[in-house]
């Protein structure tokens, strides 16, 4: 059986990692679910939500996935998470998720360490100008554009 995925955030984030997600693998709508955190509602309020949420999951094991440590998402989802059957990472971005889903089917360990390195490795310079879209130099003789 997969993992189940939940996604804690400040509204609308977590409502829209959630659809970006499904864009891209529309097969793991029930593994995942989300609680957008609304302003100014109570934690208690939030807190009963939030365990609505991880219950429609029916997964043996969940990896809780919030926006911002030390913010109401995560100071919520800590609350929320066993430890044991649930594990918690702060700073959810699509890389992540996305990596999450992928490797849903691993042990819930393995899957902290997959998110994590999706996470990080996702997070990257990229160059302003393709190499495809830059100027031959003048010692250049060929006239093709070669992409590596």
């Amino acid at each position: 059986m997969n993992n189940g995925i939940l996604i804690i955030a400040h509204a609308p984030l977590a409502s829209a990692l959630r659809q970006c997600v499904l864009h891209v693998f529309p097969d793991a709508q029930a593994a995942v679910a989300m609680f957008d955190v609304q302003p100014n509602t109570p934690p208690e309020e939030t807190l009963a939500g939030a365990r609505q949420a991880l219950a429609l999951l029916h997964a043996p094991q969940t990896l809780v996935l919030t926006d911002v440590f030390g913010a109401t998402p995560c100071n919520v989802a800590q609350q929320l998470v066993d430890g044991v059957n649930s594990k918690l990472v702060a700073g959810v971005n699509l890389p992540m998720l996305l990596r999450t889903v992928t490797y849903r089917g691993e042990s819930l360990d393995a899957m902290l360490a997959r998110a994590l390195a999706g996470g990080t490795q996702g997070v990257m310079p990229v160059a302003t100008t393709a190499p495809q879209n830059q100027l031959r130099k003048k010692s250049d003789q060929s006239k093709h554009d070669h992409q590596q």
